[in-house]
Order: C-alpha cells, then sequence, then structure tokens
C-alpha cells in the first residue's frame, strides 16, 4: 500500500515591516533555520514565504494531519521569528500567537493551518492560495467556481472522473457545526449558506468519483477563539489539480474577478481580493486592498518542486485594474456600509464602547 503524503500550511502573524505591509527577510530566514535545524526526521521538504505581513510555512511529511511534532515544529519558528520581530520592534509582534506555550497543535492558538493527506498520484499538482487583510469566507467564492460552476471549470461537464460532481465540507464557525454538501444537487440549499462567508465556510472538498480530497482551508478566525478584536485571519488554502480535480487554469480562474471580501483596513471593511504575485503581496493602500497569492509546486516523492508564482502571469492584469477600480469606489464611501462591515461584524472594535457610552442618550419613539 502506498504510503499516504500530508501537505500541511500553517501561517501567522508575527509582526509587520513596516505596519502591516509585510514581512522583514530575517523573519523569514530565521523561520527557514528553525525548520532546516528541528525539522531533519519530521519534515520532507518545505518552503517559506510571506504574503502581506503573514509569515508562511508549507511543509510536506508523512505524520498525518494534527500532528503534535510537525505543529509543534510551526510553533517554535514563528516563537523564534517573534523574537526577530521585537528586536526590529516591528508591528505588532506576535500577534497572532495567543499563548506562551505550545499546547498539542496550533489549533485555536492563533496561527491559520491548511492540511491534507493523500496518496501521492503519478503526477501531483497543488496550488496553495495564500491570502492577506481578509478572512476564511474569502474561499466560499472561488471553491465554489472551481468545483461547482460549470461555467468556471469545464472538466465538470467533459471530465468522467469530475461529472458526478464534489461534496462541499462547510463549517458554521459560530455555531461550531458542519455539514456535507453534494453538489450538483445540493448547490441550491449550499448556496444559501455559504453565501454568508462571515459565519459559514468551506473547509474541505472531496472528489465524488476518486473519494479523495481535493481542496482544504483554514477556518481559524481569531477574533472568535481571542474573544477580542485582533483583526482578520489571513486565510491559507491547498488545492490538488488535474486528473479528476480541477485543471491548474479552471482553479486559477474565479480569481480573474476580483470579489469582494471583509477585512481590509483594520479589518473592518469590503474590498476587492486583488490576485498579486509575491513581491507584489504588499498591501499599502489604506493597508490594501486585500491581496492573493497563487503558489504551484509539483510533488515528488515528498519533494516540493517549484513554486510557480502565478498570479505574476500578466493574464490577471485586469483582475488588478478592475480590483483598483473597485477599490476607489469602495474607499469613496468611507464610514458607510456596504464599505465598512455591518454592526454585527464590528462586535471586537470600538463599536460596543460606543453603544455603552451613549445608552443613556436613546428615548423611546412614540
Amino acid at each position: 500500500m502506498a504510503t499516504k503524503i500530508t501537505l500541511t500550511v500553517i501561517k501567522a502573524d508575527v509582526g509587520g515591516y513596516v505596519g502591516h505591509a509585510t514581512v522583514h527577510d530575517i523573519l523569514k530566514q530565521k523561520a527557514a533555520e528553525v525548520l532546516d535545524d528541528k525539522g531533519k526526521g519530521v519534515l520532507d521538504d518545505y518552503h517559506v514565504t510571506g504574503v502581506g505581513d503573514d509569515l508562511e510555512l508549507i511543509m510536506t511529511h508523512r505524520k498525518g494531519v494534527d500532528n503534535e511534532e510537525v505543529h509543534k515544529l510551526a510553533w517554535d519558528a514563528f516563537v523564534a521569528a517573534t523574537q526577530e520581530a521585537k528586536k526590529l520592534k516591528l508591528y505588532g509582534a506576535g500577534q497572532d500567537l495567543l499563548s506562551d506555550s505550545f499546547s498539542g497543535n496550533v489549533r485555536g492558538m492563533g496561527p491559520g493551518v491548511a492540511e491534507m493527506e493523500f496518496v501521492e498520484r503519478p503526477s501531483e499538482p497543488v496550488i496553495i492560495f495564500m491570502a492577506d487583510k481578509t478572512e476564511p469566507g474569502a474561499w466560499n467564492f472561488p471553491l465554489y467556481k472551481m468545483f461547482a460552476d460549470p461555467f468556471n471549470t469545464a472538466g465538470l461537464v467533459i471530465d468522467p472522473k469530475m461529472h458526478a460532481g464534489f461534496t462541499f465540507e462547510v463549517h458554521d464557525l459560530m455555531a461550531k457545526k458542519r455539514i456535507l454538501f453534494n453538489c450538483p444537487e445540493d448547490i441550491y440549499d449550499m448556496l444559501v449558506f455559504i453565501g454568508a462567508p462571515a459565519r459559514f465556510c468551506v473547509k474541505s472538498v472531496y472528489s465524488r468519483t476518486l473519494n479523495e480530497i481535493a481542496a482544504t482551508s483554514s477556518t481559524q478566525r481569531l477574533s472568535l477563539i481571542a474573544g477580542r478584536y485582533v483583526g482578520k485571519d489571513d486565510p491559507v488554502c491547498i488545492v490538488r489539480c488535474q486528473s479528476g480535480m480541477p485543471a491548474v487554469g479552471e482553479a486559477l480562474e474565479p480569481f480573474a474577478m476580483p470579489h469582494l471580501v471583509a477585512g481590509w483596513m483594520r479589518g473592518s471593511h469590503n474590498g476587492p481580493l486583488m490576485p498579486v504575485s509575491v513581491a507584489h503581496a504588499c498591501p499599502s493602500r489604506f493597508d490594501g486592498p486585500p491581496r492573493v497569492v497563487a503558489l504551484g509546486f509539483q510533488l515528488a516523492e515528498g519533494k516540493l518542486v517549484g513554486p510557480v508564482d502565478f498570479f505574476a502571469d500578466v493574464a490577471f492584469d485586469g483582475a488588478r485594474q478592475m480590483a483598483n477600480e473597485l477599490a476607489s469606489y469602495m474607499r469613496r464611501l468611507g464610514p458607510f456600509e456596504p464599505h465598512r462591515l455591518p454592526l454585527d461584524e464590528m462586535e471586537y472594535t470600538t463599536m460596543p464602547e460606543v453603544v455603552k457610552k451613549l445608552e443613556n442618550r436613546f428615548t423611546e419613539i412614540e
């Protein structure tokens, strides 16, 4: 029986350079040193990068999901990078590390996690999507387009391995429950929920023909974990491609239309998700607009061959232009909705304090 490989992506904001713009090279170097030194005998391979102010660790290993040894390794890398961030007086040093000590795995401790275990196919192309200045629900729209929309993904119509559709695992982040939707027959029911991405998030997608995982995302919301405002959650997502999964181009196509996501400045505004290269994942305008990077790898016996920086392609210039135009339009609305998030999404900001201060000035309407 073939040995399964585990692909794990863990991210954390351990200090922004400058403000919330990007990750200092020293932090990436320090994290790579930890993975290289302590990862011997644990990891098959790794790649360290940054998107916006988030440090991203992409790792392969044979230890399965939620493995304590792998998660502790990532935690140690983040702690070491945080120490460097404090020396450089970087902004928000260690802000995504909600504990002083590690306890089993990083879920619930601040960092975002997406990981999947599978048998490596004869050719195993994967795309790691990483976003900054937004929340886990940002993946709902593109994952729906990739795995349920035949206008986006031709394989749903013409590939026998895809024609039966996919199963979506959707999480209710408030009630802490999950539900499975079999698509295409459950599409209309599913859209009722995933169209509300602040609460319902697509966690994973499974091939109904191959009975294998096809995609998975991080669904951690820091505000729900910490019980206070700690910014948006800057999610990550893994998508397997080809041979019964969406083609690489089908997985990238949803980002040609920059949909609106929650986050942006102070995690409190809606804005367009702009597809960019790693070099341009440095949000500056109003701390944005929100960015997404797509790195492609071929897995070869657990090794990460790559990456290909897909959104560096000039074919996405039009999407970036559209995102800039949408950003200008939304900015003109200032503190008014729908640029600013609705009140129920502002509960971790100053809004409750303002309401309490003014509560005695409200009078009944006769």
